[in-house]
């Protein structure tokens, strides 16, 4: 009899092991706006110090080759909100995105808002059994009727404004209020802390999106004084003493993140993905602010937001889960940010809408052997419209990266990164087959997602085609910006 007891007691205990192992895990998703792909220690930055954000990649994974979907917020917020390169639903630009008249083609106006028919990754994995918040910028559609709690977030802190104590506030939310003297990242670090210590039997699923590392610059004086005086030292011009602040202050967020997880007992049961919306700033697209030119520095990747180059597009990822991810990990290969809806699907046990085309790939064979490599050859962009660039579509496959500019002109780019990371020498003069193989299935990709595309401006004035205008206004963003934007010289020709 005793025997039988101690058999029903193993298998009681093994039981109740299962179970606890097949627990779906907490994910957090730590969206940082304009963290260039190198402002990290763990990605080779040794200018500014960033302790927590290296012991996060020590203790899980870092992709070396991971890819903002978007080269700026919005289509990057679409495109993981979604599942969905964000050409299906048209969110192509920042919202509601820039605006050249007298260019040589017309550019199409982006979507205003995240539809809400389209099912969210908050609302597929809160099907999924799952609490779901949302923390910090949205930019996704107006605040009301479109904001995160009406995609599917339980607890929705739309946060709006930016940096600086007192310039910002929580969108129709009177109950969460910022001290006076509160930096943003400190508020959105608070408000995630009390998210993770809420007593819940539900996983949960939060979103920590701060508006930092974006302009306007401002950070804590102490932190500024620190990279002025280290800049000096190394008669360094880049990055900004403000911005490598900034930097800095993201770094704190994240370890009172981190230490809330593991404070709560949650640090095996809880996936920490940490990523960035797009490549980071060199100088802002308009220069109307001083303080804020040279931003930082991008080398050796070529270009910065708002553009598909390398600098523009591709971010640091990485992703701890400590006993089923391992420590000190490193992956090459390329994925992008619309692969973790159905990644986090897939972890949470939850189902992928039957409706809703899913772009994405699962990043499981990844995490558990970081050498794997995916289901798929090509990542696409399309990115039509003016900013840091001409409007441009692009396509990696594997090595080889083309761009194709869509402005009329005819020029097309193509670049094997592994020989040419910078993006330096333009092969396509020598490379003609691959050219048109992957100028041809850039080309069949945009038709199978109907991308909106460019069209010849009959208002096409080549002595203004540097103006800016501004979309809400109807008017000039700086009557002397065609003077500041001097345009290449076959962009000008007839």
């Amino acid at each position: 009899m005793r025997d039988l007891f101690c058999l029903a007691a193993t298998i009681t205990v093994f039981l109740n092991s299962c179970c606890a192992m097949a627990e779906p895990p907490n994910i957090i998703l730590i969206f940082i706006d304009d963290m260039g792909w190198g402002d990290l220690g763990c990605y080779g930055n040794d200018f500014i110090d960033t302790p927590r954000i290296d012991q996060l990649a020590a203790e899980g994974i870092r992709f070396t080759d991971f890819y903002a979907a978007g080269a700026v917020c919005s289509p990057t917020r679409c495109a993981v909100q979604s599942g969905q390169n964000q050409a299906r639903i048209g969110i192509t630009a920042h919202i509601p995105g820039h605006w050249r008249p007298f260019e040589r083609v017309i550019t199409p106006q982006t979507t205003m808002a995240l539809p809400l028919d389209t099912v969210t990754i908050a609302e597929s994995l809160s099907d999924a059994g799952y609490r779901t918040g949302y923390v910090g910028k949205w930019h996704l559609g107006p605040s009301s009727g479109f904001g995160p709690a009406n995609q599917g977030y339980e607890f929705a802190a739309e946060i709006n404004g930016p940096h600086l104590p007192g310039r910002f506030r929580v969108a129709g939310r009177q109950d969460l209020k910022p001290r006076p003297d509160q930096f943003r990242t400190d508020f959105e670090a608070e408000l995630c802390e009390q998210f993770i210590r809420n007593k819940d039997e539900r996983p949960f699923f939060l979103m920590l999106s701060p508006f930092a590392v974006h302009i306007p610059l401002a950070g804590q004086s102490a932190l500024v004084e620190k990279y002025r005086q280290r800049a000096i030292e190394r008669r360094a011009s880049l990055p900004s003493p403000i911005y490598a602040a900034m930097v800095e202050e993201v770094d704190t967020m994240v370890g009172r993140v981190v230490d809330a997880v593991d404070g709560a007992g949650l640090t095996e049961n809880t996936m920490i993905v940490f990523t960035s919306d797009n490549g980071g700033l060199y100088r802002r697209y308009d220069y109307r602010a001083a303080a804020d030119d040279d931003v930082s520095n991008l080398e050796p990747l070529r270009g910065e937001k708002g553009t598909l180059y390398e600098g523009g597009i591709r971010v640091p990822l990485i992703i701890r889960q400590p006993g089923s991810i391992a420590a000190a990990a490193v992956s090459s290969e390329p994925a992008i940010s619309y692969d973790f809806y159905p990644t986090f699907v897939a972890v949470a046990g939850g189902a992928l809408p039957q409706h809703q085309t899913i772009d994405g790939s699962d990043l499981a064979p990844i995490l558990k052997s970081p050498a794997s490599r995916l289901d798929r050859n090509a990542l696409h962009w399309h990115y039509p419209h003016f900013h840091h660039d001409r409007p441009a579509g692009a396509i990696r496959e594997r090595d080889w990266k083309l761009i194709e500019y869509l402005d009329g002109t005819g020029d097309v780019e193509l670049y094997h990164l592994t020989e040419d990371l910078s993006e330096k020498q333009n092969l396509a003069e020598t490379k003609a087959g691959r050219k048109a193989d992957l100028l041809a299935k850039l080309r069949n990709w945009r038709q199978r997602v109907t991308a909106r595309m460019p069209i010849p401006n009959p208002s096409y004035d080549p002595s203004r085609a540097g103006e800016w205008w501004n979309i809400r206004t109807g008017q000039p963003v700086d009557s002397d910006s065609r003077k500041r934007f001097p345009q290449t010289e076959k962009s000008l020709s007839p």
